[in-house]
């Protein structure tokens, strides 16, 4: 009876202090109890250990503390031979804890056994969820260990318990999960189609009501499917997955904000209301507007906020409240794909992957500078400064680091490509300068990225005119990755920087880069390396003057520019190569129209090197037909332009930064010692499986001095992975 009161009495102060905000009194309370003399009954200490574990969990990084008392806790749990909850609530947290620690081999076993234990309990509600749970996690520890089946297996079974209890939202919840691993693997287009199908199915069942209680399966299913259209070059039908996303963003912030806003209130009022001297009258009025607020607050939270019958899991090492969180699915599960900040940026850069190749450069602008502001200030809040390297991070930070680290590259990588389109050089080489800082400073979680630099240096190269230069950053590009497809990529845009050059050594080694290509098409992953093959395998032919093939093949690649990528500055220039070849086979009228609208194109993208080259086009047709004052017009236009871009180059090439970028050089990088480097290869694995974005990266060509080809905005490939949790 003594320990019994006792434990009464620390618990009510725990909720005190817990209430005030003071969580390290709180814990003190609770560990008060696992460490006195007192003989307490197991259930008693168990249930404070449970919760001093969340507590550190949620509020702190002191996971080996948390883990502590949850090993202590199933000890303890296996001398009583029921209290299933208990039983699945320490699994699911100390699964947790392994994860973050990144000891993926016990976590597996750990849950194996969860799940055992899951089978063998009285079939009711509360062990079908947890069976989710635990298959959830099981699932991602498979990710991480690029074990595709097993997670698609485990996924699949969490489906079947959710059936089981007619649970839609976690129906969604797996569905949805499935398809994102079949986005990752891709073995074939059929079984990712047949996925994406399968998503539509069970969120037509759900009602919106239970949509509304867990947010963040929304954002989950409708960025799956704007990855499968982007994966696929289906631009169209991604921007209506965009628009969707952009607009409950925009809601849900507001919603957020308005509920943050009555929570304050409503902290207020309790803090009046705590008061021992308040009168009667007042006591009253702060009462009635207190049972107002709560009331707004409850209409406008997700249902699972308030629902306690099974305590959640904290599935972040974050304070944040519920209302920071984008709920995936429903308690015990009740976690986040990723942070919310991460999906509001992730949102910004959809907006601006889908509208770079149409040239809505000034919303691009304002979606980079909004994600790049969203993913600073969470990088400051875990403690990432200019000064600090991968070495100094603490380990159970690194995923979450890894996450904003990889979004802040995806933004840089799409400035760059912004400001190469447009002919701001100099706001490239700054944006590809920091992405070159960053990933020397976290060269192990951001190693995929390395092939990306060298790539962007090789398109930085060719538009200042560097063409020797941008095809060796190219070449190395391609030793820097494993896709065949990226490889095939960073081939063509050598291929052209190498017939840009122009003399027979150079279009020779271009035909060694383009032959091999031109058998592989079909067997690539996307329509993107297909019109880069295209682009430079027509290019070569025109110089071999074999014009009529070289028609077939720009005609082919033009149609999958213009219908599937919907690359604006990719149709300027194989419109332009089209109509130099009209003008070739003497066709001026049709060398004139498909000139013109070239030109439109080139004018809308501020693509000063396409508008040259066009120009200069229009002055060999203009000559042909002998019209005097359209040529003296031309030239006129013409030396503006030329100014201005000279301008431009000289500006970029007296850089400080132009000598480091163009040098025939690697990045060189410092030693990470090997323990740790073992830790950040884990995480960064774990995100390369995981998150699957495809890049929207352009190559630059184009020499500004005579008439030659570009190769710009075409889309290359690459994946992450997602972790949920």
């Amino acid at each position: 009876m003594e320990g019994s009161a006792v434990a009464e009495g620390l618990w009510g102060l725990a909720d005190h202090h817990q209430k005030l905000g003071e969580i390290g009194k709180t814990i003190k309370c609770l560990e008060a109890i696992c460490q006195s003399q007192i003989s307490f009954l197991p259930l008693v200490e168990v249930k404070s250990r449970l919760r001093v574990s969340s507590l550190l969990l949620r509020y702190s990084h002191n996971v080996n503390h948390a883990k502590s008392h949850l090993e202590r806790s199933l000890l303890l749990l296996k001398s009583i031979p029921s209290s299933y909850d208990l039983k699945f609530q320490t699994y699911s947290l100390l699964s947790h804890c392994y994860h973050l620690l990144g000891s993926f081999p016990p976590q597996r076993n750990l849950l194996l056994k969860a799940l055992e234990l899951a089978s063998s309990a009285p079939q009711d509600v509360s062990a079908c969820l947890w069976s989710c749970n635990f298959n959830s996690q099981l699932a991602n520890t498979f990710i991480n260990e690029s074990d595709f089946s097993s997670s698609l297996s485990a996924l699949e079974s969490g489906f079947f318990s959710a059936s089981q209890i007619c649970f839609t939202e976690l129906q969604m919840f797996f569905t949805a999960s499935m398809l994102h691993v079949h986005i990752i693997q891709w073995t074939d287009d059929y079984s990712v189609e047949k996925a994406v199908q399968r998503c539509d199915e069970i969120w037509q069942t759900i009602s919106s009501d239970k949509t509304d209680r867990c947010p963040g399966l929304f954002f989950y299913n409708e960025m799956l499917h704007v990855f499968y259209r982007l994966r696929l070059c289906d631009y169209k039908n991604a921007q209506h997955h965009v628009d969707r996303l952009d607009q409950a963003m925009n809601a849900h912030s507001h919603k957020m904000q308005e509920i943050q806003q009555l929570l304050n209130e409503l902290s207020s009022v309790n803090h009046s209301l705590s008061s021992y001297d308040l009168p009667s009258r007042e006591r009253s009025a702060l009462s009635a507007r207190q049972s107002q607020l709560q009331e707004r607050v409850n209409a406008l939270s997700p249902s699972s906020t308030t629902d306690k019958s099974l305590e959640s899991a904290y599935f972040g090492n974050t304070d944040h409240g519920w209302t920071e969180r984008l709920l995936l699915s429903p308690s015990p599960i009740d976690g986040e794909w990723l942070p919310k900040s991460a999906i509001y940026a992730l949102v910004h850069l959809m907006v601006v992957i889908s509208g770079r190749p149409k040239g809505l450069f000034k919303e691009c602008s304002k979606r980079i500078e909004s994600g790049l502001q969203i993913i600073q200030d969470e990088l400051i809040k875990l403690g990432i400064t200019d000064e600090v390297r991968e070495t100094d991070l603490r380990r159970t930070a690194i995923w979450m680091s890894t996450i904003f680290l990889i979004l802040q590259m995806q933004f840089l990588e799409n400035r760059v490509a912004l400001e190469l389109t447009r002919s701001d050089y100099v706001e490239a080489e700054e944006a590809l300068v920091e992405m070159k800082n960053l990933f020397t400073r976290f060269p192990t979680i951001l190693q995929a990225s390395e092939c990306v630099i060298e790539m962007l240096r090789g398109q930085y190269s060719h538009s200042v005119g560097c063409y020797d230069e941008a095809a060796f950053h190219c070449i190395e590009a391609t030793k820097l990755t494993g896709s065949t497809s990226m490889q095939a990529s960073c081939q063509a845009f050598a291929a052209v920087s190498y017939l840009t050059i122009g003399d027979a050594e150079s279009s020779s080694k271009a035909l060694d880069l383009i032959g091999p290509l031109n058998g592989m098409t079909n067997s690539l992953s996307g329509v993107r390396e297909e019109a880069s093959i295209l682009f430079a395998y027509g290019l070569l032919l025109m110089k071999q003057q074999d014009l009529q093939e070289a028609r077939n093949r720009l005609a082919k690649g033009l149609q999958i520019a213009h219908n599937h990528m919907g690359n604006l500055q990719l149709v300027a220039q194989y419109l332009t190569l089209l109509g130099n070849l009209a003008l070739s086979l003497h066709d001026t009228v049709q060398a004139r129209e498909i000139l013109r609208s070239s030109l439109t194109l080139a004018k809308k993208l501020y693509d000063l090197p396409t508008q040259l080259w066009i120009v200069s086009i229009f002055t060999a047709l203009y000559q042909q037909l002998g019209e005097k004052g359209n040529e003296m017009e031309n030239e006129e236009f013409r030396q503006k332009r030329w100014v201005e871009l000279q301008s431009r180059l000289a500006e970029a090439r007296g850089s400080i930064h132009h000598i480091e970028l163009i040098a025939k050089a690697r990045i060189q990088l410092l030693q990470v010692d090997d323990a740790q480097g073992h830790s950040l290869v884990a995480s960064g694995q774990s995100m390369q499986a995981n998150l699957d974005i495809p890049e929207s990266v352009g190559v630059e060509g184009l020499s500004p001095a005579q008439s030659s080809s570009r190769l710009v905005g075409l889309d290359t490939g690459k994946r992450w992975g997602k972790r949920r949790v």
